[in-house]
């Protein structure tokens, strides 16, 4: 994994792709996967799954918090 992690998200209020995600919280699902909810900075909610290195790397980073 790369060390400069980046959380991003599809915005399905804009259509736009590959959103930042700000202000990240990352929380684990029933069935045991990942999940990110954030903003895009602008007031629109994110939310995107994610891999387990991927969640893990982001929460060492420090861009997001975790939520369990």
């Amino acid at each position: 994994m790369s060390e400069h992690v980046k959380l991003t998200a599809y915005n399905v209020k804009t259509k736009e792709k590959n959103v930042t995600m700000h202000d990240a919280v990352i929380t684990k699902t029933a069935k045991g996967a990942y999940m990110a909810q954030g903003n895009d900075g602008k007031g629109n909610k994110l939310t995107t799954l994610l891999g387990e290195e991927k969640a893990m790397a982001a929460i060492k980073a420090g861009i997001a918090k975790q939520g369990w």
